[in-house]
């Protein structure tokens, strides 16, 4: 932690050398995860053309390496340079709500970069930001995401320990923030089933849970990328309560707005995630 914490000091545009190294290794040498990334925009974008799909996936391959850099600067980087650098365009959308004392939900999806996302959120918003995360096997990557993560105020909270974790912090003024897209490979997870980028795809159940549990408003973070190192969110609100167990408009909403982004900005999102490893 200690070596990673001194690499981060270094400023971004020695570290974006360091990504573009990355590039050739992990796109013109090992391609990693290749034929998981090829498949998934296959299969996501039959219309397009062979090489549309491959400036996409070269373009991607850019965007992981810089999200591994900039993920890193997170260890060093103040508080006045990722507001710089990560713009939330519009703060003002969750004001009525902290005028009321009523907590939100916000959920992202895998696009770049969403950990800059996530950590800009305490220093632009009004509010608490609780965050779920899953926990690492790996102690050294685990103990690296909490600190990244939580550098400027944001609280953790452990994925099986969500509900336990809503009650105790009611009180709380606070949004809390999910990244929701990833493949809901645990035994107890309930899959919920819906058409995502052309194909069958499953979905966590625990969206709509979670909204039915709390009743908070809902919003989407869209985010895009400017330009190397500069990125732009904008707060899309996307369910209201009253919610219940028989309805799913939530996460319906929250699926729409994620193919939407992805759509308009095919190369931010994660495709070397094996998101369709198991098919409906």
């Amino acid at each position: 932690m200690f070596l990673l914490r001194l690499i981060s000091r270094l400023p971004l545009w020695a570290l974006y050398l360091f990504a573009d190294f990355l590039f050739i290794v992990s796109y013109r040498l090992v391609g990693y995860r290749k034929s998981i990334v090829i498949r998934n925009l296959e299969h996501s974008f039959p219309e397009k053309t062979h090489d549309e799909r491959r400036k996409i996936r070269k373009a991607f391959y850019l965007n992981l390496c810089d999200y591994a850099v900039e993920t890193l600067k997170l260890l060093s980087i103040t508080d006045r340079e990722l507001k710089r650098r990560m713009i939330y365009k519009n703060p003002e959308i969750v004001n009525e709500y902290v005028n009321k004392n009523q907590s939100i939900l916000i959920f992202a999806s895998h696009q770049f970069n969403w950990e800059w996302l996530l950590a800009a959120g305490s220093l632009n918003l009004p509010l608490q930001i609780d965050f779920v995360y899953q926990q690492q096997h790996n102690r050294l990557f685990n103990d690296f995401s909490l600190r990244s993560r939580t550098r400027f105020g944001a609280y953790g909270i452990k994925r099986q320990n969500v509900a336990r974790e809503v009650i105790k912090r009611k009180d709380i003024l606070r949004a809390i923030a999910i990244v929701a897209d990833q493949f809901p490979g645990h035994e107890n997870d309930k899959r919920y089933w819906t058409k995502f980028l052309n194909q069958d795809t499953a979905f966590f159940q625990s969206i709509n849970q979670l909204a039915t549990l709390t009743q908070y408003p809902a919003f989407y973070a869209a985010i895009k990328k400017v330009k190397r190192g500069y990125y732009e969110l904008e707060l899309i609100k996307i369910a209201e309560p009253p919610y219940d167990n028989e309805n799913f408009y939530v996460i319906d909403n929250y699926v729409k707005a994620t193919e939407r982004l992805v759509r308009q900005y095919p190369d931010g999102w994660l495709w070397s995630h094996n998101r369709w490893k198991n098919r409906h």
